[in-house]
């Protein structure tokens, strides 16, 4: 069997290496236009600022060594142009030469492309870059100069924040425009809060809910939507990719959400001997069957292993995905898995939500510090929609133990069910994922009912009374408007200063106080609901509602 690769990097080299474990006797070509077929593209951001500091330890493989392990036959700087189903070929430009490939089976791996908006001048801007693979990268390097001292970050995405993180450590003046409301646009808006103040907090200039709407001068002056107008002796495009599907809408392919190659269980196209992986094509997000585009390198890497199976006859279907990622910015890890409080309610699921504070290990051990996750769930069935997590350490770990319990199927209940390793420098007798199920099965039990952050204020208008249980000492922080502070060790004795004909809203530093003080006020005949997050989080997402001594 004949078995054509178009494109390389994770779908497409993941597709040929198992193929040859899987077919011996197969004859595999892959077909790369640029001139690495297996790089680390996900590393590229960090050689910017020299965190990465050799450029070949981006290299993954070379076609000699593919060659030599594997018995592939890799072609850089091949071009297919087209691809002729009926006669099963294809049209392969290389050095100017045009050439013709038959394939038996061919596996579409283009990957995507990054978008490119439509801005006036953008064309004849000569300092404006995109990053997606290594000749990008070089690019960027050339043009960062010992003049270079302004760099503006078009875009608030994963790929805007590591860049915007590496051009700082290089020493840059950067600024972030990002067109949504908040950056990390996955992430819900009080939990990207935490991101924007760790920007903040390195000297970063951040906007917002603004957009650049044309560049002047060759690029060095930017004007933005709200009137500002910016100096850039660098500037990079990180507004999104599209899928790179030319390809095949010109082989008459089915294509579908913003482009995508629409393949089915076995990664097969509309045509059957034709099949696609990677970040072109469409997938189900896993939990409510949407269709969707996820471009990281994790589903890439298992999709390239599928296809493979599927073409050898060894079935492993194609589930799906959940896009379980992470980044980091400075001190700080965001990560996120699932769905967002934003898209499930888009989808109009059933949703509750929960925030809770903890350690990343036991807290009396030195250098604990604070996470922050949220998890996004059925209240009634306990199935998991999604979490996120903010902190400088231990993230990762919490939240690939939420998106392993998705892919599981385990709901809320389980949660405090699992039994992970614990020791002082490690975790928590009660870790924080466990803590997580506690309360969202608080909250699916009816023992507490919540409030969010952005409901305070109408509930509050509507004649709602704020308790606010934490020690005097703590108020020193900032207090809500109008709010009664009794601490909570004070409120038995004092219960009777409150009015049972009022309905409040209790609160502490991060909701465990409170959920003691809910239920002790509930058993008293009170109306009470916690307030999600507390003040820690209110504070963090909407610090001007407050007031401060």
């Amino acid at each position: 069997m004949k078995i054509v690769i178009i494109g390389g990097v994770a779908g497409g080299m993941s597709a040929a290496t198992r193929l040859r474990r899987l077919m011996d006797d197969a004859e595999i070509i892959v077909f790369e236009k640029g001139p690495f077929v297996s790089f680390a593209n996900c590393g590229l951001p960090y050689f910017v600022s020299g965190e990465i500091s050799q450029r070949d330890a981006l290299l993954v493989q070379t076609p000699e060594s593919l060659k030599a392990r594997f018995n592939l036959d890799v072609r850089p700087f091949h071009e297919v142009t087209a691809i002729s189903p009926a006669t099963h070929t294809i049209t392969v430009q290389f050095n100017g030469q045009e050439q013709t490939e038959t394939y038996d089976k061919l596996i579409l791996s283009p990957g995507a492309k990054p978008f490119t908006p439509p801005i006036t001048g953008l064309v004849e801007a000569k300092n404006v870059y995109s990053l997606r693979n290594v000749p990008d990268l070089d690019k960027i390097m050339t043009g960062i100069t010992a003049d270079t001292q302004q760099a503006v970050v078009i875009g608030a995405g994963f790929i805007g924040l590591e860049m915007a993180e590496n051009l700082k450590k290089r020493g840059l003046d950067v600024t972030i425009i990002e067109k949504a409301p908040h950056v990390l646009p996955p992430l819900d808006e009080e939990m990207a809060a935490y991101v924007k103040n760790e920007l903040l907090r390195v000297g970063i200039h951040v906007y917002t809910s603004d957009s650049a709407i044309s560049f002047a001068d060759a690029g060095k002056k930017i004007v933005l939507e709200s009137g500002t107008k910016l100096t850039s002796d660098l500037t990079i495009l990180s507004v999104g990719v599209q899928p790179e599907s030319s390809l095949a809408k010109a082989a008459g392919l089915e294509l579908g959400l913003r482009g995508g190659i629409v393949v089915n269980e076995n990664y097969q196209t509309s045509n059957s001997d034709i099949y696609a992986v990677g970040d072109a094509i469409i997938v189900k997000q896993q939990i409510n069957q949407q269709d969707g585009l996820i471009s990281l390198a994790s589903p890439a890497n298992r999709q390239g292993r599928q296809v493979a199976d599927a073409i050898a006859g060894k079935k492993q279907l194609n589930r799906g995905s959940i896009g379980t990622a992470i980044v980091r910015v400075f001190d700080l890890a965001a990560a996120s898995t699932g769905l967002s409080e934003r898209s499930a309610k888009l989808a109009k699921l059933p949703v509750a939500v929960v925030h809770t504070s903890g350690k990343d290990h036991a807290s009396y051990y030195p250098g604990a510090s604070d996470i922050t996750l949220k998890l996004v769930f059925n209240p009634i069935t306990g199935k998991i929609y999604g979490a996120q997590g903010i902190g400088k350490k231990g993230v990762d770990k919490r939240i690939d133990i939420l998106a392993t319990a998705i892919k599981g199927k385990l709901t809320i209940f389980d949660l405090p069910e699992l039994e992970l390793t614990y020791a002082p420098p490690f975790g928590s007798a009660k870790d924080p994922v466990n803590m997580l199920g506690y309360v969202a099965m608080n909250i699916a039990e009816g023992l507490s009912e919540s409030v969010q952050w952005y409901e305070v204020k109408d509930q509050l208008s509507k004649g709602k009374i704020l308790l606010d249980v934490r020690n005097p000492d703590e108020l020193a922080q900032g207090t809500f408007p109008n709010s009664i502070n009794i601490p909570l060790s004070e409120l038995r004795e004092r219960i009777k200063e409150l009015d049972a004909s009022k309905e409040y809203i209790v609160s502490c530093q991060s909701g465990l106080r409170s959920y003691i003080a809910e239920r002790q006020l509930k058993q008293h005949g009170f109306t009470v609901k916690n307030l999600d997050g507390a003040f820690a989080l209110y504070h963090t997402v909407l610090p001007e509602e407050l007031k401060y001594v």
